[in-house]
């Protein structure tokens, strides 16, 4: 039994594969993986903030050109934000030692969640941060009524027993 115990013990001290594998990945990506243009490192952060007759969607896309972003609004509900980074090209006899930054063309699909004026929608873009701003239809606009809550009137009954 004693033996049991000991054996136990120095099973869960070995190393799990799952760990083995991460650990493994980390190191591989830390020596080769310098150049990766993987679209997720370069897909935008998003905001998205219901106003009382527009939605706004904010989007950071830091160090792409004003003139490389391209917004699409669908019929059915969908803004579409994609562009490209382009590697600003730099003299031949230069060679990196470590770069972690991201080239190449991005693409962000978001589900709008009302019904808007499509055609009135409007985008700027300032300092890395694009923003678009959607009217609400005017049906939109007619689905919610606002209820005031008001205090209860408190009973003037005397209760006594």
């Amino acid at each position: 039994m004693h033996e049991m115990i000991h054996k136990k013990e120095a099973e869960s001290n070995l190393p799990r594969p799952a760990n083995q594998t991460h650990d493994l990945r980390n190191l591989w990506n830390y020596f080769f993986d310098f150049g990766n243009t993987s679209i997720d490192n370069l897909q935008p952060k998003i905001d998205i903030t219901d106003e009382k007759n527009a939605v706004i969607v904010t989007a950071e896309i830091p160090g792409i050109k004003e003139e490389d972003v391209d917004l699409k609004i669908s019929e059915d509900g969908y803004l579409t934000i994609s562009g490209e980074k382009h590697h600003a090209k730099e003299s031949s006899e230069q060679n990196s030692y470590f770069s972690e930054i991201s080239y190449g063309m991005f693409k962000r699909t978001i589900p709008l969640p009302f019904d808007l004026d499509y055609n009135m929608a409007d985008a700027t873009y300032e300092d890395g941060i694009l923003s678009v701003k959607i009217p609400k239809s005017k049906e939109e606009k007619q689905k919610y009524k606002k209820i005031s809550v008001k205090k209860k009137a408190s009973s003037s009954k005397n209760l006594q027993g």
